[in-house]
């Protein structure tokens, strides 16, 4: 999703290379295009989506915290006026967020959940100019006008709704509450780096999933089962290390090559690697006016990423799913 400027671990930048900024997006695109498929199949093994977004949160946090804690411990430090930001960060985006995005991808096609998800920057061009009274370029009102337009179209939304409600409600308002972490993560981005600040929001997310449904409750024993052919426990450590951590830490690294727009557009290859793999694995093949309607969302959200005449200094450096 839309990926912007970000500081290095050490608050430095050396000279752009924009090819390999641009390689390490499409890596970590594929990362996280992959790991669609692979929750899909941890889903279906039994895991209900809220255990599975705390366990992604719990070991996605303790994994940064070894990683901040061995570069500079210092930085997890925060003071009392940050704890809201900290909270309405770590629930909005890497707690309901991903919770939501499991839900959607339970129900619909990975593709078209994640789809229905990337209409947030659309969602955020709104914001800026009614909330924040930002002038936009016209091609706002052309991209918003063609994703509702794909959206229909992946829909099918004529005739008998071949697509389960449920997943539609949910990533849809997984795409709301995404552009809700755009909105509330650029005052974050601004005051912290990268890693802190997501080690600290995966925390948030790990603590409050926790207090919902207690791990005492958690299904171990479908650790040991299979799924797809592979076991659930060596999918779990791709969700959490190949899904979340590596591809975000790619991601913080591009984002010192790259500038946001170019990172964000580049960043469109998830949903379509994430349709294949889908289609490779599960079999969720796409009809051709679904594909018509999915090419309508990317050219409309692309349009919404170049429609702001201003961006801001600093907003998240990744998507949360």
């Amino acid at each position: 999703m839309t990926a912007q400027r970000a500081l290095s671990a050490s608050g430095t930048r050396g000279a752009a290379r924009p090819a390999l900024g641009a390689v390490l997006v499409v890596v970590s695109g594929a990362m996280f295009a992959v790991n669609g498929t692979v929750s899909k199949l941890v889903l279906r093994a039994g895991m209900d989506p809220l255990q599975l977004t705390t366990l992604r949160s719990t070991c996605a946090f303790i994994g940064l915290l070894v990683l901040t804690l061995a570069l500079n411990p210092r930085r997890l430090r925060f003071t009392r006026r940050e704890l809201p930001l900290l909270l309405g960060y770590g629930l909005s985006g890497f707690l309901l967020v991903p919770l939501l995005y499991f839900i959607s991808i339970s129900r619909l096609p990975v593709g078209i959940a994640l789809l229905f998800e990337y209409t947030a920057p659309l969602l955020v061009a709104l914001w800026a100019r009614f909330g924040q009274r930002q002038p936009v370029r016209a091609r706002l009102w052309i991209g918003l006008s063609l994703s509702l337009a794909g959206l229909a179209g992946v829909a099918e939304i004529w005739g008998d709704l071949r697509l389960d409600p449920v997943g539609i409600v949910a990533g849809l308002g997984a795409a709301a509450l995404l552009a809700v972490y755009y909105v509330v993560g650029t005052r974050g981005a601004a005051r912290r780096d990268p890693v802190s600040l997501t080690c600290l929001a995966y925390g948030t997310a790990a603590l409050a999933g926790a207090a919902v449904r207690p791990w005492w409750h958690f299904p171990t024993h479908l650790l040991s089962a299979e799924s797809g052919g592979l076991p659930v426990w060596l999918l779990c450590c791709y969700v959490v290390i190949l899904g979340s951590i590596t591809p975000y830490l790619l991601l913080t690294v591009a984002l010192q090559h790259l500038p946001p727009t170019s990172t964000g557009i580049i960043g469109m290859v998830e949903p379509v690697f994430a349709s294949a793999v889908a289609w490779l694995a599960l079999g969720e093949a796409l009809t051709p006016v679904q594909l018509g309607g999915a090419a309508l969302i990317l050219t409309g959200v692309v349009l919404a990423e170049t429609a702001r005449t201003a961006v801001p200094e600093a907003v998240p450096e990744l998507p949360p799913t």
